[in-house]
């Protein structure tokens, strides 16, 4: 599943020397896996640490963890270290971590939730918010959940219409129209409180 090269696997059981932890190993996880924001993230981890789920790699002198989630985008993925003047640089390529684009056969779930998580939430981070899909129905309007800084904020309105609606349309043009089903009332942190700024989505 991964390629561990030698000279990283060194490079971990110095880390691994320094914390002084015995029984400590690396775990490997990925983060907004199939969409462009995805990347790894690599931590120390004791026993005590794991879900149960993860898979183990048997290295020399420790083991290696990738987080059960994160297995299926890790296919075909290495991990080198790469020295140099300055100490050294630890390279993980991993080509099917961000996905790929529904084609044009995929369904209309698939290709809303490709456009959500590729283009919009990214946006929408800016703001820390995001949206969901909640439903698709058979007149293709989309129902749509916000959340974080976009849960209650006062421009939300302005978002959706000529951001999130907009982007939506463009793309997958077979939606009707794109709707809020979030009770905006209970929002603990709206990015704006009223009706103010701008929208999310430029």
């Amino acid at each position: 599943m991964i390629d561990i090269s030698e000279r990283a696997q060194q490079h971990f059981l110095k880390l691994l020397a320094q914390q002084g932890g015995d029984g400590l190993g690396i775990r490997l996880r990925v983060v907004d896996a199939g969409t462009p924001a995805a990347n790894c993230e690599l931590e120390f981890c004791e026993r005590t640490d794991l879900t149960g789920n993860e898979w183990i790699i048997e290295c020399a002198g420790f083991q290696f963890y990738v987080e059960g989630d994160s297995a299926r985008w890790l296919d075909g993925a290495t991990i080198d270290y790469e020295p140099n003047l300055t100490g050294g640089q630890l390279n993980i390529r991993a080509p099917g971590i961000k996905g790929k684009q529904p084609g044009a056969d995929a369904g209309l779930i698939e290709r809303v939730q490709y456009v959500l998580e590729s283009e919009i939430n990214p946006r929408l981070a800016s703001h820390g918010g995001r949206v969901s899909l909640r439903e698709i129905d058979a007149d293709g309007v989309v129902m749509l959940q916000f959340g974080g800084g976009c849960h209650g904020c006062g421009m939300v309105d302005v978002t959706l219409k000529q951001g999130v609606e907009k982007t939506l349309r463009e793309r997958v043009p077979e939606i009707s129209a794109v709707r809020d089903a979030t009770d905006h009332a209970s929002g603990a942190k709206p990015y704006y409180e009223g009706k103010q700024g701008r929208s999310a989505i430029g």
